[in-house]
């Protein structure tokens, strides 16, 4: 039994992110191009118990998501050099990645347009500059939360899919008599090969010879049939 290659490679994935899910271990990414900035939230993140990794500029922040082992939490900046924060999201949407980072845009920009167009970026949350420490230790255990249960739900689909391979390697293995090829059913019956067939796959059957069938026993009882016949019809006549 083989599984497909996509589940392997999305199981690889699940498993090295949830060895970062444990809250002394979570990893989550600050990205703010002014130092202050980044130091305090950092400093914010450390004390509620989070792991901490830094990038100055949205070029950097791409390449820590866009590695083999991405944080599983980011807090992007909105304004940075090179690529801005709502830039660097859209790269992370286009992954389609099993176990996507859950982004957070800091921004000092407050509007309900610029809120909604940081969301339709495909940022999860956003908070306002400069960070109030509950109200982003708060927004960051809910993205936590989210990520476990995405992963949760991961798992489960993965489970279901390996249930569903081992079902289909069990059907394509058919018990079957060596001598009368009947089949054994699900109820452990013995069943005939076109019975079986019709229950399980709505194929009809239809029946025939093949050449080699046909030499072998069918024109031999109709030439043992033919001389019954005639030896009927020469009895008679004497």
């Amino acid at each position: 039994m083989s599984l497909d290659p996509r589940s392997l490679r999305a199981s690889a994935r699940i498993d090295e992110v949830r060895y970062h899910l444990r809250m002394d271990t979570l990893r989550v990414l600050v990205a703010d191009d002014e130092p202050v900035s980044r130091t305090v939230v950092g400093a914010m993140l450390k004390k509620a118990g989070y792991v901490v990794q830094y990038a100055p500029d949205g070029e950097q922040a791409w390449a820590r998501l866009d590695s083999p082992n991405p944080p599983a939490l980011a807090l992007l900046d909105w304004e940075m050099p090179g690529l801005q924060g709502p830039e660097v999201v859209e790269r992370i949407r286009q992954k389609h990645s099993q176990a996507p980072t859950y982004v957070i845009l800091l921004t000092s920009r407050d509007s309900s347009a610029d809120i909604v167009s940081g969301l339709r970026a495909g940022a999860d949350d956003y908070v306002c500059k400069p960070a109030n420490e509950d109200e982003l230790i708060a927004r960051v255990n809910v993205g936590s939360r989210v990520v476990q249960l995405q992963l949760a739900l991961a798992d489960r689909v993965r489970s279901l899919e390996e249930a569903l391979a081992n079902v289909k390697a069990l059907q394509t293995l058919l018990p079957m008599c060596a001598y009368c090829k009947s089949i054994r059913n699900d109820q452990n019956y013995w069943e005939k090969v076109e019975t079986y067939f019709t229950q399980h796959s709505g194929v009809s059957f239809t029946h025939s010879y093949c050449p080699s069938c046909y030499e072998r026993f069918v024109r031999p009882q109709l030439e043992a049939l033919e001389d019954a016949r005639a030896a009927q019809e020469r009895h008679k006549r004497g």
